[in-house]
C-alpha cells in the first residue's frame, strides 16, 4: 500500500478525520487535570487544616506551592518542548500530575504536601504550554480554533468534576480520597499519551521531513493539504526565533512583552483563583458554617464557570476583545464591591446571604467571559513572530507568580483587613484593569497576526496595534 492510497478521496477532503478529533480530544485531556489540581485544593484544605492544625500561613503555602511549581516548569517547557517534543513534554506533565496526586494522597504532615503540590505544578507549567502548542500544530486549521476553545471548556470542566467529587468524599471527611481523585485520569493521560503522533512542526525542525510526511497524511484529507502545510511549515521555520536578544534591541518588542506581562497581572490579581482555592472559606464568611452547604456552594460555583465559558468561545469573534473585556472587568469589580459592602455589616439575613452569592456568581461570570480565555489570546496574538515563544513564555510565568501571591495573601488580607475591604481591595483592581484596558489593550478580532506585527513594529500606540 502506497501513502497516496491511504488518503481519501477529494469529495471527503473539507471532512474532518475521525482520529484528529481523538487526538485532539486526548490532549485536551491535560485541561481537564489543569481544572482538577486548581480546584481540589478547595474542598480538601479545610480538613487537612483541622487534621494537622494548620495556620493560615501555612494552608496558604499548602495551596500556592503548586504555583511557584507552575512558575518553574514554565522556564524549562520551551526547552523541553524544543529538545524531547510536544509529546514527550505532555507525557512529563502527565507522570508530574501523577506522582503528585500520589505523594498528596499519602502525605503525613504538610511539609510532603507541598511537596506533592510543588511537582502537581510541574505539570500544571508543562501542559498549560505544551498543549495548546499540540493542538495548534497537530489540528487542521478548519478546527484549530474549536480545539484550543475545547481546551478552555476542558479546564472549566475538571473545576466542575472536582467540585464535586470534594463534596461526595466531604461528608465522610476524607480529603485522601479527594486528592486521589487526580491520578486517576493523570493515569488515562500518562497511557494515552504513548500513542500521540509526533508534531509535524517539530519532526521538520528536526530534519525529519518525511516523518512529519507520513504523520500529517494520517491526519489530512488530500495529498494538495499535505505538501500545503508542510510548505507553510518550512516557510514559518525560516523565521527564526530570537527572543531575549530581540528583547534587549527591540523597543517595540519589550512593549509587546510588557503588555503580555500586565494582561496575566490583570487577571489573576481580577480575584479569580481566591474563589477557586478558598471558596469554602469565602462561604463561611458568608455565613454558611455547615460543611455540605460550602461544597454545595463550590460546584454551583464549578457549573456557573464551565457554562460562562461557553459564552466566550461563541461570541469571542463575533463581539470582539474589548468590549468583552469591558464588560467582563466592570462586572467582576461591581460583584466584588457588593460583597464587600454586604461583608462590612452584621450577621447577614437570609436574603442578604442569596445576594453575596450571586454576586459571587456574577463575579465568576464576569471572568469566564472576559479574563479567563481572552487573556490567554491576547497575550499570543500581540507578539511578533521571532519573538512569540519567549514573549508567551514571560506572560504565562507571570500568570503563575501573580497566581501565588494571591492565593499565598488572602488568608492573611482576611486577617489583617477584614472581609469587607479585602473585596474592596479585589474590587479595587478590577477597576485599575479597566483602566489599563483602556489606555493600552488592542482590539485584535478580525486582524492578522502579520498586521497586528507590522503595526507593533512601526511603533504604534499598542492600543492602536490592531487597527
Amino acid at each position: 500500500m502506497t501513502l497516496d492510497s491511504t488518503l481519501p478521496t477529494a469529495a471527503k477532503k473539507h471532512k474532518t478525520r475521525p482520529q484528529v478529533i481523538w487526538i485532539c480530544l486526548l490532549a485536551a485531556l491535560a485541561g481537564l487535570l489543569f481544572g482538577l489540581d486548581i480546584g481540589v485544593i478547595s474542598g480538601a484544605l479545610p480538613l487537612i487544616a483541622k487534621e494537622y492544625q494548620l495556620l493560615d500561613s501555612q494552608q496558604e503555602w499548602v495551596v500556592s506551592s503548586m504555583m511557584v511549581g507552575a512558575a518553574v516548569a514554565t522556564l524549562c517547557s520551551g526547552f523541553l518542548a524544543y529538545r524531547l517534543g510536544r509529546k514527550y513534554a505532555l507525557l512529563i506533565a502527565a507522570a508530574s500530575f501523577c506522582l503528585g496526586a500520589i505523594i498528596c494522597t499519602c502525605a503525613v504532615g504538610p511539609g510532603m504536601l507541598i511537596v506533592g503540590r510543588l511537582i502537581l505544578g510541574v505539570g500544571l507549567g508543562v501542559a498549560s504550554y505544551a498543549t495548546p502548542l499540540y493542538l495548534s500544530e497537530i489540528t487542521p486549521k478548519n478546527i484549530r480554533g474549536a480545539m484550543i476553545s475545547a481546551y478552555q471548556l476542558m479546564i472549566a470542566l475538571g473545576i466542575l468534576l472536582v467540585f464535586l467529587t470534594n463534596t461526595a468524599f466531604s461528608y465522610s471527611g476524607n480529603w485522601r480520597g479527594m486528592l486521589l481523585v487526580v491520578a486517576i485520569p493523570s493515569l488515562v493521560f500518562l497511557f494515552g499519551a504513548l500513542f500521540l503522533p509526533r508534531s509535524p512542526r517539530w519532526l521538520m525542525m528536526h530534519g525529519r521531513e518525511e516523518e512529519a510526511r507520513i504523520v500529517l497524511i494520517r491526519l489530512r484529507n488530500s495529498r494538495e493539504e499535505v505538501e500545503n502545510e508542510l510548505s507553510e511549515i518550512k516557510e514559518q521555520l525560516n523565521v527564526k526565533q530570537q527572543g531575549w536578544n530581540l528583547f534587549k534591541e527591540n523597543r517595540n518588542f519589550r512593549r509587546s512583552v510588557s503588555l503580555g506581562i500586565i494582561l496575566q497581572i490583570m487577571q489573576q490579581f481580577s480575584g479569580v483563583n481566591v474563589m477557586m482555592y478558598y471558596a469554602p472559606r469565602i462561604f463561611h464568611e458568608i455565613g454558611f458554617t455547615s460543611t455540605a452547604e460550602q461544597m454545595w456552594g463550590t460546584v454551583i460555583v464549578g457549573f456557573v464557570m464551565t457554562l460562562a465559558t461557553f459564552i466566550a468561545v461563541g461570541f469571542v469573534d463575533r463581539w470582539g476583545r474589548k468590549p468583552m473585556l469591558y464588560a467582563g472587568f466592570i462586572t467582576m469589580g461591581f460583584a466584588m464591591s457588593i460583597v464587600g459592602t454586604l461583608l462590612g455589616g452584621d450577621a447577614l439575613s437570609a436574603l442578604e446571604k442569596g445576594i453575596t452569592v450571586t454576586m459571587l456568581l456574577l463575579f465568576i461570570v464576569g471572568f469566564s467571559m472576559s479574563a479567563g480565555p481572552l487573556i490567554w489570546l491576547l497575550c499570543s496574538e500581540i507578539q511578533p513572530l521571532k519573538g512569540r515563544e519567549f514573549g508567551i513564555t514571560c506572560s504565562t510565568f507571570t500568570c503563575h507568580i501573580a497566581g501565588m501571591i494571591v492565593s499565598a495573601t488572602f488568608l492573611s488580607l482576611l486577617n489583617s483587613l477584614g472581609s469587607a475591604h479585602t473585596f474592596y481591595l479585589y474590587a479595587l483592581l478590577n477597576i485599575v484593569a479597566l483602566v489599563i484596558i483602556y489606555l493600552f489593550v488592542p482590539e485584535t478580532k478580525n486582524i492578522s497576526l502579520e498586521r497586528i506585527e507590522q503595526n507593533l513594529m512601526a511603533g504604534k500606540k499598542l492600543r492602536n496595534i490592531g487597527q
